[in-house]
């Protein structure tokens, strides 16, 4: 099952919901904003007590 997250895009600045799989710990990713289509480096860690982390970057910096 997959775990919601929400992110800002680092491009637009709007709030995006995504979908993490909590069964890989630690995760980095790219995937495109929902609204202006720009490439985003997401990184995704699961903590040992469930903890999600989630940070997001401009793939072209």
């Amino acid at each position: 099952m997959l775990e919601p997250a929400q992110i800002q895009c680092p491009y637009c600045w709007e709030s995006l919901d995504i979908s993490v799989d909590p069964s890989v710990r630690h995760q980095d990713y790219v995937e495109d904003c929902q609204v202006c289509c720009q490439p985003i480096l997401i990184h995704v860690q699961f903590e040992e007590d469930g903890e999600l982390i989630v940070s997001a970057e401009a793939e072209n910096d």
